[in-house]
């Protein structure tokens, strides 16, 4: 059963992140929108390896995939990977700095908050390994939006 607090978070991480986007417009969204798609059922998949090998253990009792790791590829997961590829696709090196910082406040700051928080905390791998399995999805990301924008160029 889901604590409250829990529950409250999960809300927050799918309604505010989505909420950002109000404010990037429709055409950023439709530009981006295949592959934040496309990165966020990779993230799902990602995160289905990662639960059933327990590198985090969320606090509140019975794992549930669907209440515990999907709120967060479905919640921040693809505002943050538009934001990112509006602020800075065309200039690889900007994209990536963006992601390093990105990730890592996540992976060496976010985590712990989290952890204090008693939602999740990292149990079979550490904070450099996090910080990997986040950051690597990056490059991901930047390759299928590059072949989306081609692609669309050869169409038209």
């Amino acid at each position: 059963m889901a604590t409250k607090r829990h529950k409250v978070f999960n809300l927050l991480i799918i309604l505010i992140p989505w909420m950002s986007l109000l404010f990037i417009g429709k055409r950023n969204i439709r530009r981006f929108a295949f592959s934040g798609v496309f990165i966020v059922i990779f993230e799902i998949i990602n995160h289905l390896y990662g639960h059933k090998r327990n590198w985090w253990k969320f606090y509140d009792k019975r794992k549930s995939f669907i209440r515990d790791e999907l709120p967060f590829s479905v919640g921040p997961y693809m505002p943050l990977s538009i934001w990112l590829l509006k602020l800075s696709y065309g200039n690889f090196k900007k994209f990536i700095l963006l992601n390093l910082i990105s990730d890592g406040a996540f992976a060496f700051f976010f985590i712990d908050v989290l952890k204090k928080l008693k939602i999740i905390s990292l149990n079979r791998i550490n904070h450099l390994q996090f910080f990997f399995y986040l950051h690597y999805k990056a490059y991901i990301l930047y390759g299928v939006q590059y072949l989306s924008d081609k692609i669309k160029r050869y169409r038209y």
